[in-house]
């Protein structure tokens, strides 16, 4: 006797939606299993991805088939110690087969040139997240995904104790259910929905810019949910992943990560933090987090000199398409930018007077010791005077990519429950909480697409045991 037909339902359709839409598809084939999936997704088509679209996607993996030595450890470093041991233990085991899967769906991988500073190797699709979005979406479609745009998820729908369908609204504001035995949920974070940023960080926290044009779709769907059904939450709900962009640009995520190189002021031209403290993906979440809730105005100034210039592949490390505030003097470029001469002038006399380290050591690369003497904030490396012009300015404010609090899962991409995994309910990527102070660098996309995976084997798992 045929077996009934079973229902599967993806909510997003990013990295970590598409991933588990596709493997599930592929998993029911290969099992002659009758099931039907079909992923909702909030943004027109034009517009689906959420983050992935407009993300570099940078991989943090040796090659696409070897993954950074240490990596279970920095995990754990990163996150003080807080992260989930078997989770990220998950991740590492399984990120290689995921990459080789990506490849065989027609996505290449290159190893970029990340930006200025060292750091793990990473690797990054050809053309970005962009290439993820539209692979998988194509391949998805090829083997029997039905996909509804404009369509965002709204409640969960339980029938006798159990997962039976999700609720949505359709263009015209009318509402459906589609029916679901199984749901993966992969609808991002919270950072493009107002009300829930105010809860979580405060007053101010709604009119931070956001990173991408993809990230307002992100708006806590999935997650609110499942936290209506009893889900636990977990991670780093005062956490978020920021960094520093130039206001001026229209361009999605245009980063300016060439501020450890000069001086940071803000609106009356007085310095504020250690510029050099770190590497800049080990400094840009503190740094653009300080300027929208600290800094007047929500507003900084990355100040150079032709310095600069003399740094080799200094233009991967800013995404702006605007050039900066030029002048050769400093009182020119105080004019420009609205800040008070004479402050940016004392300011810049100090520093000077404090960088007086061998400028011959000075390395872009690394941390490489060149600091300040007696001042503070002190400048803990690349402390070289500001004397050449012409004078360079980059306006900065704080960028939101993605927020950290999410739902609790397990290696399974469960969703947990105070009693335990919510039967047939499944989740990956943002919209759950698994990072904690800071975000490990070029993680986000790697445990999208390998938990995404998980979640669409486990879920075509579970259906099948249920049709037994």
């Amino acid at each position: 006797m045929a077996q009934p037909m079973q229902k599967l339902v993806i909510v997003g359709h990013g990295a970590a939606g598409l991933a588990a839409a596709l493997l599930a598809a592929e998993q029911a084939r290969s099992r002659g299993l009758p099931i039907e999936i079909t992923l909702l997704e909030k943004a027109p088509e034009h517009e689906a991805g959420g983050n992935t679209r407009w993300s570099p996607s940078y991989i943090r993996m040796d090659a696409t088939d070897r993954l950074s030595d240490g990596f279970e450890e920095d995990m754990q470093a990163v996150s003080g110690g807080q992260a989930n041991r078997n989770y990220f233990h998950t991740l590492a085991t399984n990120a290689v087969e995921t990459i080789g899967w990506l490849q065989g769906h027609d996505v290449a991988f290159a190893t970029p040139i990340y930006y200025i500073s060292t750091g793990p190797t990473r690797i990054q699709p050809v053309g970005g997240g962009a290439a993820i979005v539209e692979k998988l979406s194509r391949a998805a479609k090829a083997v029997g995904v039905r996909t509804i745009y404009e369509a965002p998820a709204k409640r969960l729908v339980k029938s006798e104790g159990r997962i039976s369908g999700v609720e949505f609204t359709l263009g015209d504001r009318a509402t459906a259910i589609v029916d679901a035995a199984a749901v993966v949920l992969a609808t991002g974070g919270f950072q493009g929905d107002a009300m829930m940023m105010r809860q979580q960080f405060g007053v101010d926290a709604d009119g931070i810019a956001l990173i991408s044009p993809g990230t307002r779709f992100n708006t806590g769907d999935g997650i609110r949910m499942a936290l209506d059904l009893g889900a636990r939450a977990s991670g780093d709900w005062s956490g978020m992943h920021i960094e520093p962009i130039d206001p001026r640009s229209a361009r999605p995520a245009p980063v300016v990560l060439v501020y450890p190189y000069g001086i940071v002021v803000d609106q009356d031209g007085q310095r504020f933090f250690d510029e050099g403290k770190g590497l800049v993906h080990e400094t840009w979440e503190s740094f653009a987090r300080d300027i929208h809730f600290a800094r007047q105005g929500k507003i900084a100034y990355a100040v150079l000199d032709s310095r600069l210039f003399d740094i080799e592949g200094f233009e991967r490390a800013v995404r702006s398409d605007v050039a900066p505030y030029q002048s050769g003097t400093i009182e020119g470029l105080a004019a420009q930018i609205g800040v008070p001469a004479g402050n940016l002038r004392a300011t810049i006399d100090a520093f000077n007077a404090t960088a007086i380290g061998d400028v011959t050591r000075f390395d872009a690369a690394r941390c490489d010791g060149l600091a300040t003497q007696g001042i503070v904030p002190p400048k803990s490396n690349w402390a070289q005077p500001i004397t050449r012009p012409p004078y360079l300015v980059y306006p900065l404010v704080g960028g939101l990519a993605y927020t950290f609090g999410g739902l609790a899962t397990n290696e399974k991409a469960e969703v947990i429950a105070e009693r335990g995994p919510v039967p047939g309910l499944y989740a990956a990527g943002e919209t759950t909480g698994h990072f904690y102070g800071t975000a490990p660098n070029a993680v986000a996309v790697l445990r999208a697409l390998t938990f995404g995976r998980i979640a669409g084997r486990e879920a075509v798992g579970f259906l099948s045991r249920n049709n037994s």
